[in-house]
C-alpha cells in the first residue's frame, strides 16, 4: 500500500506541477513517474491488468481514508477570482474538513485540459465498466442538470473493508442497505419436510452446487438465463426461512432477508432507488437474496388507471426487471400463492409448496425438540398425543420453549399431555 500511496503523490504533484508550470516542471510528463513494481493494488481489485488511468482512479478515491492530507493541494485558491479552481472539482463532506474528489478531479490528474482523454476518462465511470461491475467504486450524488463529473468519487464499502481491515465486507441492515444477513445453528438433516418439499429444496440445492458445470462446462449460457428463482409458499411456521437459511449455509454462501417494509416507498422513484442499491451491491456477490411476505411488493397488480396504481405497476415492472436480470438465487416466500401475480410466477425456476407436517413428521419433530430428561414416565404417549393437533414447525417449536420456562421456573416438574394440551390452547386461541 505504501508504494502505491508514493506514487500516486508523485502522479498528484507532476499533474500540478505541469498544468501551472512550475518551475522545472517544463518537460516534464507522467513518463517519468516510475510505476508501482509490487501488485497491492491488483490483489486488491482481483484485476491483473491495472492501466495507469485506472490505477489513479483508484487511488484518488482511497485517499481520504488512507491519507486525506495528500489531497490538500486542491485547496489552493484561484488567485485571479478568489476561489477554488472549477478543473479541480470536488465537494465538501458534512464532518470530514479534508478534500472530497468528484470525477472531475479524475480528469484534471490524467487529462489536464485535453477533451479527448476527458471523454475516456467519462466511460470509466459507465455502469458497464469493471469499476462498477465489481463494484470496487462509482460517481453518485450529481444533481439533475449537473455535470456528470460534478458526482462524488466514493470507493465501495465492500472494497474499502477489503483494503483497511483484509477481510469481506459484511453490510449492517439500514436505511441503505434494507436486507439482514440470517443464519441458524441449525442443520440440513433438522428440517421436518414431506418428501415433495424436500425433493424440491434438493433440486434447488443441486442447481447452486453445479451451476458452474452446467452454464460454462456444458455451454448452456447461451440458452438459459442466468441465476435461479424460487417461490416458496405455505402458512407461516412451515419452514421456508430455514429452509433459505440452510440451503445458504449447505453452499457456504450469506442469505440476507430483504426488508420490504424498507423498500416500498410513497415517494415516486424512491423505490426503485432502494431496490437498485440492494441490487447492485448483491449482484456480484455469492449471496442468496430472500424476500420474506413477498406480496407486499410482489402481489397482483392493479388495472386502475389512478397515477398511485400505475406508479406501483412500474415498481413491479422494475422490480420483475431486475430479478429477471439477477444472476445468484432469489428466494421469495408468501403465505398464499394466489397473492402472486401470475406474470410473475412464471418467472420462477420452482415453486416450492410447504404445508402444515403430517401427523408422522409431528411426532419426529415434537422427538427431536423435546429433550428426554424434560418428559415423565409416560413419554410415548405425551408424544403420541402432541402430534395428533395439527401444528406448524414454528408452532411446536414456540410451545417447547414456553414449557422450558415453566421448567426453569419450577413451575411444573416435567412435560406431560396435560401441561402440552395447556401450551397448544394458549398459543391457538
Amino acid at each position: 500500500m505504501n508504494e502505491h500511496i508514493e506514487w500516486f503523490e508523485a502522479v498528484l504533484n507532476v499533474a500540478i506541477g505541469v498544468y501551472f508550470q512550475h518551475q522545472g516542471f517544463e518537460n516534464l510528463s507522467m513518463d517519468c513517474v516510475k510505476q508501482p513494481t509490487g501488485r497491492w493494488l491488483e490483489k486488491m481489485t482481483n484485476h491483473p491488468n491495472i492501466t495507469f488511468e485506472e490505477r489513479v482512479i483508484i487511488m484518488l478515491a482511497l485517499m481520504p481514508h488512507i491519507k486525506p492530507q495528500a489531497l490538500d493541494c486542491f485547496f489552493l485558491q484561484n488567485g485571479a477570482l478568489d476561489r477554488p479552481f472549477t478543473q479541480f472539482g470536488g465537494w465538501k463532506g458534512l464532518s470530514h474538513g479534508g478534500f472530497l474528489p468528484t470525477g472531475e478531479t479524475a480528469v484534471f490528474i490524467i487529462a489536464g485540459d485535453d477533451p479527448v482523454k476527458r471523454c475516456n476518462v467519462i466511460r470509466m465511470f459507465q455502469r458497464d465498466y469493471w469499476f462498477y461491475t465489481s463494484n470496487i467504486l462509482r460517481l453518485e450524488g450529481a444533481n439533475d442538470g449537473e455535470p456528470f463529473l460534478s458526482g462524488q468519487l466514493r470507493v465501495s464499502d465492500e472494497f474499502l473493508s477489503l483494503v483497511l481491515l483484509g477481510r469481506e465486507y459484511k453490510p449492517d441492515y439500514s436505511i441503505g442497505f434494507p436486507a439482514k444477513r440470517i443464519s441458524t445453528s441449525l442443520d440440513w438433516d433438522d428440517m421436518f419436510l414431506d418428501y415433495d418439499t424436500l425433493e424440491s429444496l434438493n433440486g434447488i440445492n443441486s442447481w447452486i452446487e453445479h451451476q458452474h458445470t452446467i452454464m460454462e462446462t456444458w455451454g448452456m449460457k447461451r440458452i438459459l438465463k442466468a441465476g435461479y428463482r424460487a417461490l416458496f409458499y405455505g402458512p407461516p411456521g412451515t419452514g421456508k426461512t430455514l429452509a433459505a437459511t440452510l440451503l445458504g449455509k449447505k453452499n457456504n454462501m450469506d442469505v440476507y432477508r430483504v426488508d420490504l417494509s424498507m423498500i416500498v416507498s410513497k415517494y415516486i422513484g424512491e423505490t426503485e432507488k432502494n431496490l437498485a442499491g440492494l441490487f447492485d451491491l448483491a449482484e456480484n456477490r455469492n449471496w442468496i437474496l430472500f424476500f420474506d411476505e413477498a406480496d407486499a411488493l410482489f402481489g397482483k397488480r392493479s388495472s386502475s388507471n389512478s397515477s398511485n396504481d400505475r406508479h406501483a405497476n412500474q415498481e413491479v415492472a422494475y422490480l420483475l426487471q431486475r430479478i429477471e436480470d439477477f444472476p445468484g438465487t432469489i428466494i421469495l416466500a408468501t403465505n398464499l400463492k394466489s397473492n402472486i401475480d401470475e406474470a410473475f410466477l412464471r418467472r420462477f425456476q420452482s415453486v416450492v409448496y410447504f404445508p402444515i407436517p403430517t401427523e408422522e413428521l409431528r411426532s419426529a419433530l415434537w422427538q427431536s425438540v423435546l429433550p428426554k430428561e424434560w418428559l415423565g414416565e409416560d413419554a410415548e404417549r405425551t408424544i403420541a398425543t402432541a402430534a395428533q393437533i395439527e401444528l406448524s414447525g414454528g408452532m411446536i417449536v414456540n410451545i417447547v420453549r414456553q414449557a422450558a420456562i415453566l421448567l426453569a421456573g419450577r413451575k411444573i416438574g416435567h412435560v406431560n399431555s396435560k401441561v402440552l394440551a395447556s401450551l397448544i390452547e394458549k398459543i391457538q386461541s
